[in-house]
């Protein structure tokens, strides 16, 4: 999820800002180069970036984290620095007005990463208030991560929209587009001080299985914690450069499909934007259910596999693993299928049956919706997590064990989904619409309202048949996650025992 999952996020995001970029050039060769030549100057930056993270042994979550943001600094620095070099070498005096752009989007990208990290590391008073909340209960470690989260939506809005303002007074919409490249230009130290996060985490899982001394546990905890963060930075940072690609593509969009205005008091582009902000609700609703499904799975494989296979409670026997990991990939796959169908269908539907102006008010309906949602995700998501963390490491509330740990563990339960699949998710469907609007641009050039709404039935049919199909093969008959699984040997059960007395299967 962190390494490739959101490789492929930013993949995408990098991508479709050059793609954004060159279109709006409008035919510039130098403008439509120039996203390449930042590209580039940004990997030479990311790789002399890498050697100036280190720190010392027995370093605080401060340290650790100042290590990182070296590397981040350094090659920013370094990528300005080549930026203003290739501007003068392509441009006349009137390219700094780019170079600027460039430089904003950089910096765009450390404020929310900054704004990201004290939202979600248990130095800072948010994460601390949700291990507080704790001593109450688990519903107040739910109620006080949800609001954490929400507020969380605050700085990186106000930040992004610095940005957009600024960049078009520079440059106009090429100004956003090249921004977002600008952003995305130190994505190779970006990207590995993400995947940081998964790789100390295993680490430490490594640990825990081989039975290493309790140092090593120790040392691997405080890197995981850390870890969390640096996830959940890097996926503001994911979703900042969605956004900033998202309205370069809606920029290309109009213009290719020569919308010449965009009016909210038009009917059409208003119920196109209300259906827009619905989209993320729904897509985010399907995940959320996914992962409960998958979840339900393997919980249900995990009791069978403890009453069936002998010895298992005891540690003398080993569990079948490969089982589990068969169920999660395949009901991850299994689980894409409606979300994936629902994404490219609906930019098909609302420009063949409507319009363009339609469909353009669903692009900045989803994108405005989906921000919202998925930096309150992701956020929330990471706050809980180390709310935990906060209590494992540095033993607040009594340390583990406690009631106030268990509290923020059924937090971190609940967060996982968030931050590690709904939250992300959503940056994935504001640019796969924006992508798919794009390409049918030249299709619907020129059209008026319902001009072709025939063609719109098509993808309409799609839909009906991709959502019955996929509730006839997995969602008719799912899992009964309430049956009874018993540890109870079969001559128990000959005997009349019904397992009633059975000890509990699964210990916390």
């Amino acid at each position: 999820g962190d390494v490739a999952g959101m490789g492929a996020d930013l993949f995408e995001s990098y991508v479709g800002s050059i793609i954004a970029a060159a279109t709006l050039a409008r035919g510039d060769m130098v403008k439509v180069a120039l996203p390449f030549w930042i590209a580039g100057a940004g990997i030479v930056a990311s790789m002399i970036g890498f050697f100036f993270v280190r720190t010392k042994d027995g370093a605080s979550q401060h340290d650790l984290l100042f290590a990182l943001h070296k590397g981040t600094i350094v090659s920013s620095v370094i990528v300005i620095g080549l930026s203003a070099a290739i501007v003068d070498q392509f441009f006349d005096s009137n390219g700094w007005e780019v170079f600027g752009c460039i430089v904003i989007g950089l910096f765009c990208g450390i404020f929310i990463g900054q704004a990201t990290e004290y939202f979600t590391s248990y130095s800072f008073w948010p994460v601390r208030s949700i291990t507080q909340a704790g001593i109450t209960g688990p519903a107040t470690v739910i109620i006080q991560g949800i609001g954490i989260g929400m507020v969380s939506c605050v700085a990186p809005v106000t930040v992004l929209v610095v940005t957009i303002l600024a960049c078009n007074a520079l440059a106009g919409e090429y100004g956003i587009a090249i921004a977002a490249v600008g952003m995305l230009s130190t994505l190779g130290v970006t990207l590995a001080t993400d995947a940081y996060g998964p790789i100390a985490d295993n680490a430490g899982g490594i640990a825990e299985m081989a039975e290493l001394d309790e140092r090593v546990r120790e040392t691997t905890d405080a890197l995981d914690a850390l870890g969390n963060t640096t996830a959940a930075t890097g996926k503001g940072f994911a979703i900042g450069s969605a956004v900033l690609t998202s309205l370069s593509l809606l920029s290309a969009f109009k213009e290719n499909a020569q919308i010449e205005s965009v009016d909210l008091s038009d009917a059409y582009v208003m119920s196109g934007v209300l259906f827009g902000a619905m989209l993320p609700f729904l897509f985010a609703a399907l995940t959320m259910l996914s992962v409960q499904k998958a979840a339900g799975a393997i919980i249900m494989e995990v009791r069978r596999q403890f009453a069936e296979i002998e010895g298992l409670r005891e540690g003398t026997a080993e569990p079948d693993c490969e089982r589990c990991v068969a169920i999660s990939t395949q009901s991850s796959v299994e689980e894409m299928i409606l979300p994936g169908l629902y994404a490219i269908m609906s930019p098909l539907i609302m420009g063949l049956l409507i319009g363009p102006s339609a469909l353009a008010g669903m692009l900045a309906g989803a994108i405005a919706s989906g921000m919202m949602l998925a930096i309150m995700m992701s956020n929330a998501g990471g706050a809980w997590d180390n709310s935990k963390k906060y209590i494992e490491i540095e033993g607040e509330c009594g340390g583990k064990g406690t009631q106030t740990h268990k509290a923020c563990v059924v937090g971190d339960t609940v967060g996982d989904p968030f931050k590690d699949t709904s939250g992300p998710a959503l940056n994935i469907l504001i640019k796969l619409m924006s992508m798919i609007s794009l390409t049918i641009a030249p299709v619907i050039r020129g059209w008026s309202e319902w001009q072709f709404w025939y063609y719109g039935l098509i993808p309409i049919g799609l839909s009906f048949i991709g959502t019955i199909t996929v509730y006839q093969l997995y969602w008719k008959n799912g899992l009964d996650i309430t049956a009874p699984v018993s540890n109870v040997k079969k001559a128990d059960v000959e005997a009349g025992n019904d397992g009633a007395e059975a000890e509990p299967l699964v210990s916390e």
